[in-house]
């Protein structure tokens, strides 16, 4: 009997290995095996900056539609500016009708005797990647496309785009416009950008333009499915909108796709996931289909292989900076802590060390390294930020490296000390360094 139980017991645990080991693993995937099929591309995370995959993702390529994020920044600041309004109207020069005319061209077939708003100028542009009406709003925002490109690339100098050179508001080469390419650039040029510009740029667009709500103005456009004008409906060329049955992808809102011969295909996405936000760039891949299926992979991966994680919880101290001495106060030393935590992106399952660092403010020091009383609870006397071993990419720009970073404030009031505290204080003081000279002189002589 004893001997049966035993066998019994054996050919159970058997049965429990062998069914463990049928249960599927986690998989996880690290960067260096995310194969992307495109000449360029980057993911971000959107709230950070935090670059969590590139891949040549500083090689200037042609964007081609792509263009029209900085065509898109350039109208949402002048309508913010109150330059425009969505409700101005204006009709299409002979170049726009003509870019309009043009079948070979994105475009609505729009009408020259027709007055159109802004709004759905900037509808057509965001949904259909409307050539005609980049332009119309290009000559409208700064009277002459010639003069938008010159703000498109002064723009691009002032968010952080130093590799960006644009040419056009649309996004084509010049040597497709018959001409028509504005007279300060040259028949042959094109637009270029690089990914890691593209992504900041979206970054850009995502963020300085808000809704009533709060929510990001730009993506109220783009995450339509179609648009209509004339009589013509138009789908939007992001076939990774939820609504769409081949790619569409959970929480897609934008932003822009882009082909021409010499781009190739491009896009840039942005999806939410669980509050997460991120950005993704292909550029140069090898159909429509395949900039869609290498987004979903960059996508795939950053929600899938990364969390937000708490690093240093508020009120935080550092080992050896828990106190800083005061000077002329009625208590010697004060607590520092951080005033909010710190969170940061970082691979799911990885042993990571966190490194604090911080830095004091040496303009609140004396030359005795001290604070000087009175103080108030919540007085930022520096800056604490961190380092961990995972960090592969950086951020996107150095904007983002700065703000990875909270402040160290006083934790309590320290009032100024009276007069007799501080002669008081000072005697106590003089006895000391007195009776320490004394005894070191005493140490010298043996």
């Amino acid at each position: 009997m004893k001997k049966s139980i035993q066998t019994m017991f054996i050919a159970l645990a058997a049965f429990f290995i062998t069914f463990m080991s049928m249960i599927p693993s986690p998989i996880t995937i690290s960067a260096a095996e995310v194969q992307i099929e495109a000449k360029s591309a980057i993911l971000v995370d959107a709230n950070t900056g935090k670059i969590l995959y590139e891949k040549e993702a500083d090689l200037a390529l042609p964007p081609a539609s792509m263009t029209k994020m900085m065509t898109e920044y350039l109208v949402l600041e002048a309508i913010e500016e109150g330059v425009i309004s969505w409700t101005d109207t204006t009709r299409l020069s002979d170049y726009a009708y003509s870019l309009s005319a043009n079948s070979g061209f994105s475009g609505y077939f729009l009408r020259q005797d027709r007055d159109y708003t802004v709004e759905q100028l900037y509808s057509a542009m965001a949904v259909n990647s409307d050539n005609a009406t980049s332009v119309a709003l290009a000559e409208l925002v700064a009277g002459s496309e010639d003069n938008f490109v010159k703000m498109m690339n002064e723009k691009a100098q002032e968010l952080g785009l130093p590799d960006a050179q644009f040419v056009n508001s649309t996004g084509l080469a010049n040597s497709d416009l018959g001409g028509n390419h504005p007279p300060s650039t040259s028949a042959d040029a094109d637009n270029y950008l690089s990914a890691k510009s593209a992504a900041l740029l979206a970054f850009h667009l995502i963020n300085d333009f808000s809704t009533e709500d709060g929510s990001p103005l730009a993506l109220e456009y783009s995450s339509l499915e179609s648009y209509e004008m004339e009589g013509q409906t138009s789908d939007n060329w992001n076939e990774m909108l939820p609504g769409y049955e081949r790619h569409g992808f959970e929480g897609m809102d934008g932003l822009k796709t882009g082909y021409t011969d010499m781009a190739g295909y491009c896009f840039t996405g942005t999806a939410e996931q669980n509050g997460r936000r991120l950005i993704s760039v292909v550029m140069k891949t090898d159909s429509e289909d395949a900039r869609f299926e290498e987004t979903r992979k960059l996508l795939e991966y950053g929600f899938n292989q990364f969390e937000q994680k708490e690093i240093f919880p508020a009120g935080y101290q550092v080992e050896d900076l828990k106190t800083i001495p005061v000077n002329k106060g009625k208590e010697k030393e004060v607590a520092v802590a951080t005033n909010e935590a710190i969170t940061s992106v970082v691979p799911k399952g990885e042993e990571i060390t966190f490194t604090p660092s911080y830095k004091i403010d040496d303009s609140l020091l004396n030359k005795d390294g001290e604070l000087t009383a009175p103080l108030k609870k919540g007085d930022v006397v520096g800056t604490l930020t961190y380092e961990y071993s995972g960090d592969q990419y950086g951020y996107i720009d150095e904007q983002f490296a700065d703000q990875a970073s909270v402040e160290l404030v006083v934790q309590d009031d320290v009032e100024k000390a009276n007069w007799f505290t501080l002669i008081f204080r000072a005697i106590g003081d003089f006895f000391v360094d007195l009776f320490t000279s004394v005894v070191g002189w005493f140490k010298g002589l043996f």
